[in-house]
């Protein structure tokens, strides 16, 4: 949640120079600018008008121009779109004492008809996607489409972690985490990420530190998304991995080494690993919101800076703010 706030205004920025020159450092909660430099929401499209599938709202008179900002509307600390989708579904597990399918999807599908409610212009290509299918006739539970992208990750260890804090076990939740996933992330893709982000999360919660963890698969070359030369990469500084090695964009091959990249780099340091991935630019909010789970389930709350633990606008769960962390012995 904090990776995701800290990194919204800077999201979809690729000129790292520009990026720099318009905001400084990004160390702390800022607003969105309203205009967006490297902002391509101009060539996105969702045409459909209808109340039951209407997710644009007033924001649909922002898209076809050019230099939108993707989350103008949102306020310093404020979470993305995503992100209030897995505060959305923790809280209704928190409730329920559990992960329930259909529960989730009729709150996604109130949610995501209400699109005042969130404010954020930018919507995800996998949810428009989720309405097209909808408005086509297939039921809700089948209308996720393939995915790639970092931004099905989001809900992974805040997910996994939640469920672990309420008594379920390791298998349990991780079976609940990929079927709450599956909703609007389809594809073999999405799902091995998932798979590589839950096996990290239950070591993670069972007390192994995340150098260990990260050292550890990536020496062994054991899971998918973390394969390649991470552990050398990790003794560069992000400038010389970030857009080089790794791509800053959104797929889930590039985002998800990146990611790991910075956790071990930054292992001990969760609020450098956020600010550094806050400036790479690109999709920084999907992999903050995914670095910030790996540092919060491994470190707790408290790894976190004051100011941002107090920054984050309401609506933020207070034992998610880094992401779930295991409950203090």
């Amino acid at each position: 949640m904090i990776g995701d706030a800290l990194a919204m205004p800077a999201h979809w920025y690729y000129n790292r120079e520009a990026l720099q020159a318009q905001f400084g450092v990004i160390d702390r909660f800022v607003d969105p600018p309203r205009h967006h430099p490297d902002s391509i929401l101009w060539r996105s499209q969702y045409a459909p008008t209808e109340p039951e599938f209407d997710i644009l709202g007033e924001q649909r008179a922002y898209w076809g121009q050019r230099g939108v900002h993707y989350h103008q509307f949102l306020r310093a600390g404020e979470n993305t779109l995503n992100v209030q989708l897995v505060q959305r579904v923790l809280r209704l597990v928190a409730q329920r004492g559990g992960y329930d399918r259909e529960a989730w999807i009729d709150e996604y599908l109130r949610f995501m008809r209400n699109p005042a409610g969130h404010r954020d212009t930018y919507v995800e290509e996998c949810h428009r996607g989720f309405f097209l299918n909808l408005r086509r006739g297939r039921p809700p539970e089948r209308c996720a489409v393939v995915e790639k992208h970092i931004g099905g990750m989001v809900p992974v260890i805040p997910l996994y972690a939640t469920l672990r804090s309420l008594g379920h076990g390791h298998p349990e939740a991780a079976a609940a985490v990929q079927s709450h996933v599956a909703v609007t992330h389809g594809g073999a893709q999405v799902e091995t990420a998932a798979s590589d982000l839950l096996v990290m999360a239950g070591e993670l919660w069972d007390g192994i530190s995340l150098t260990e963890c990260l050292l550890d698969h990536v020496r062994r070359q054991d899971l998918e998304f973390l394969s390649g030369p991470i552990e050398r990469l990790a003794t560069l500084p992000p400038g010389e991995v970030l857009g080089r090695h790794f791509s800053t964009a959104c797929y889930l091959d590039e985002s998800m080494p990146a990611t790991a990249y910075l956790a071990l780099r930054y292992a001990a340091d969760p609020r450098e690993a956020l600010i550094h991935n806050t400036m790479a630019g690109g999709d920084n909010c999907g992999r903050g919101a995914v670095l910030g789970a790996l540092c919060g389930v491994a470190l707790g709350p408290d790894a976190f800076p004051p100011v941002w633990r107090d920054g984050l606008c309401p609506g933020v769960p207070a034992q998610s703010m880094g992401s779930e962390s295991k409950p203090k012995a």
